[in-house]
This record gives C-alpha cells, structure tokens and sequence, in this order.
C-alpha cells in the first residue's frame, strides 16, 4: 500500500498520462482515417490523370519511356493491363504486396469505366482507369505503396504523445510539490498540538478545499485551545475550592485537641467543621450532577407540569431566605402547561432564585413573569442587586466562574449553580441570557418550548 500522497499524487497522474496518450492516439488516426484516404485518392486520381494524359499526348513508346522514369513512382505503382490480360509494371514494390486486379476490374476499365478502392486498408488506394493508345484501349492500375501523409500522421502522433508524457511528468512532479506542501504543514501542525504546543500558524493562504481544510484546522486549533485553558482553570478551581474547606477543617481539627478550650469554643469549630464538610459535599453533588448533565447520561424525563405553580411552590421553599432579609416579590404569573422533567426545571428555578436572592439588598425586590407564544414561554426574573459587569456577562456559565471577585468573601457558593442551568435548559432545547449592570440588578431570561421537539 503507497502511503505517501505525494506518490499516489505522481503515479495517478502519469497512469492519467499514459493511458490519456494512448486513447488519444488511437482516437486521432480513427478520426483522420477517412481525410488521409481522400487525400491519398485525391493525390492518386491526380497521378492518374496525368499519366493518360502522357498517353494521349505522346506515341506509345514515347509514353512508355516517359512514365518509366517519372519520380511519382516512388509513391505509386502502374500496372498497364491490354485486352489479352497481359500487363506491363512500372515502379518498384520495395516489400508492398499488391492488390489483386480481378477479372471484373479489367474488364469495367477496358470497358470506360473507373475502379477506385481501398484493399489494404488506410495503407493503400488501387484505381483503375481506361487509357486510349495507338494500339487500342488499355487498363492501367495505379495503387498507393507509402502515403506520406499517413506515415507523417504516425510519426507525428508518436512523437506528440512521447513529448506530451515527458512534459506532463515533469509539471506534475514540481506541481505535486506545491500540493502536498500544504498537507505536511498540516501534518506537523497536528503533532506539534498533540504535544500541547497550540501556538502553531499554517500560513496557508490557498483558496481551495485544502485553503478550507486550514481554515478549520485553525478553528479547531483555537477550540482546543480555549478547551486546554477551560481545562486548566477548572483544575485550578476545584483545587481552590477544596483546599480552603480542607484548610478549615483542618485547622480546627488541630484546635480541638487542645484540652482547655471552653465548650463554647468546642462547639463553634466543630459547628464551622460540619459546614465546611457540607459545602465540599454539596460541591462534589453539583460537580457530578453537572458532569451527567454535560453527558447526556441523565435524559430528562419528561411530564406535564404547571410551571407557574412550579415557581411559585419554588419560592415558598426558600421562604427561609429572602423572608430573614425582608425581601418581597412581584409575580405576574400566568397558567402555564409545558412538558418538561419536573425535577431539572426545579433545579433551575432554584438556582436563579437563589442568586437574586444571595446578591440583593435587604428589603429589595424581585419581579417574576411569564409571557407565552404559540410555541415558548419565557421567564424573566429581575432582582435590585449588586448587577454582574460586561466582561463577566459572557463567562457566568461556565463552572466554577465568580462574578462577585470582590465581595467572594461576603457571599458563598462555588460558582457552578448557574453552568447546571445552562445545560438543563440546553437539554430541554431552551435558552438562557441575562441583562445586567453594575449596581443596577440582574434579569434571567429562560426561554422554553412548551413541547420540546422530538429527535427524529
């Protein structure tokens, strides 16, 4: 099996060649065939006429002599049948081997008539005409031994196809250089990112389909980059947000085995121990949750439910929250069918209220509603909060992401409650934005399909 490109490139194109060459030649000298043969009755009966003409012009003898030593005859043979079947031949075979002159032919000649024909093919044209002498009426037969210009038409065909074969390689040789080129690059591209090296640059500035293929080559290229750096930051993040409950915990382990705290103390660190093994266990549910979510492991399952009812049995639940911080909410809810898994939809309600919550004043307020088409319904829900800039707008999806860099301190959560969202409502064929500005609160938009479409 060839492996190189640039082989299979060459030898496919000198097979091309040569049987394009061969074809071609066979096609031409089929095409020409019947223009040589004209030519060569054209040239013949020309011959022909000539040579009567000698005989009606000069004595017999004379005619005879003169013919004898005509040059044509290096091109034509004469054969000067009388009446009694006996001929005289002028000019030299050299190998030919003649035509028969049948008895028929010599008897429509002698006759007045004209025999022209071709017996050997492409390679010889016989043509018999009457020719009036002193002694009476003869037959002469003049037949073609080498057309020139059949010869010409061989050698001519020959050596175009040998030249065209040898050109031919040659342009595809320094041609398939130029092709492959852009293939090497591309394979050294993908070795050197296999290698974890993503700052490669092909440069290749074609417009074709391999110009294509390095244009997806780069997307992909930068794709695995920001996938490299998603990968790097989440590792730095889980080992963040493990490592402060574990220096916690830790360290009020060690402050236990000390024999003369009070049990006031006592029971405040283990108090502090408890919820900070409560935090990293609710990490490690949201990180597993959200890795069967991303996996498509967990399919939803879905029913109909009335997700007005759903939200506001929602807020009930965190009553506990906005109530201790006397915040009060608008709804403008509608009722709402949709067809949904109950379960997931109320992780997202959860979630996103839970954040306006967190991130509100106390004694603000948030508004949720619903409107409803004829195929989605959407959710807004504002809160008076602290609001998320610009820059961070785009990244709140992703896992472990803080918009709150500089109040970490002052508000707790491990920044993945939002990327859960995201991919429920991704798996419900739904989606999510939000409207935001510093100091001037957050609003969630949900859109979802009332009746998820089917795969078909």
């Amino acid at each position: 099996m060839i492996r190189s490109l640039y082989i299979r490139v060459v030898l496919t194109f000198l097979v091309s060649v040569i049987a394009g060459t061969i074809i071609s030649f066979f096609m031409s000298t089929w095409i020409f065939e019947d223009k040589l043969n004209e030519n060569a009755q054209i040239n013949l009966r020309n011959f022909g006429q000539d040579v009567v003409q000698i005989y009606k012009t000069l004595p017999l003898r004379e005619a005879e002599s003169f013919v004898s030593k005509m040059k044509q005859l290096d091109s034509y043979y004469i054969r000067m049948y009388d009446a009694t079947g006996q001929f005289q031949s002028y000019g030299k075979l050299n190998g030919h081997k003649l035509a028969p002159v049948t008895e028929e032919r010599l008897k429509k000649v002698l006759n007045g008539g004209v025999v022209q024909d071709n017996p050997n093919g492409i390679a010889s044209v016989l043509l018999g005409l009457p020719v009036k002498t002193e002694m009476g009426t003869k037959a002469m037969f003049l037949e073609t031994l080498s057309p020139p210009s059949s010869s010409f038409v061989v050698k001519f065909a020959s050596i175009f196809a040998t030249c065209s074969l040898i050109a031919g390689s040659l342009i595809i040789l320094v041609a398939s250089i130029y092709l492959v080129r852009p293939i090497k690059k591309l394979t050294r591209a993908t070795k050197r990112i296999a290698a974890g090296d993503f700052n490669v640059k092909l440069n290749i500035k074609q417009t074709g389909e391999l110009g294509t293929l390095a244009r997806s080559f780069e997307e992909m290229m930068q794709d695995l980059q920001q996938l490299e750096q998603m990968r790097r930051e989440f590792v730095t993040n889980v080992s963040h947000e493990v490592q402060s409950p574990l220096t916690s915990i830790s360290g009020y382990a060690q402050a236990l085995k000390q024999v003369n705290l009070s049990e006031h103390e006592r029971s405040r660190y283990l108090e502090i121990i408890i919820a900070e093994a409560k935090r990293m266990s609710k990490m490690s549910d949201n990180l597993l949750k959200l890795s069967m979510l991303e996996s498509q492991s967990q399919q939803p399952r879905l029913s109909t439910l009335s997700l007005d009812e759903q939200i506001r049995r929602v807020i009930v639940t965190l009553q506990p929250q906005w109530s201790a911080r006397r915040i009060h909410f608008e709804l403008d809810l509608q009722p709402v069918k949709v067809v949904a898994d109950h379960d997931q939809l109320n992780q997202v309600w959860t979630n996103i209220l839970s954040n306006g919550i967190k991130f509100s004043e106390d004694d603000g307020v948030i508004h949720v509603s619903m409107e409803q088409d004829v195929k989605n319904v959407t959710v807004r829900i504002s809160d008076s909060g602290i609001g998320i800039a610009l820059e961070d707008q785009k990244r709140i999806f992703e896992r472990f992401f803080k918009a709150d860099r500089s109040h970490s301190r002052k508000y707790d959560g491990s920044g993945m409650g939002l990327a859960i969202v995201k991919q429920i409502i991704s798996l419900h064929q739904g989606d999510i934005r939000v409207e935001s500005e510093p100091d001037q609160g957050t609003t969630f938009i949900v859109t979802l399909p009332i009746t998820p479409p089917t795969d078909s």
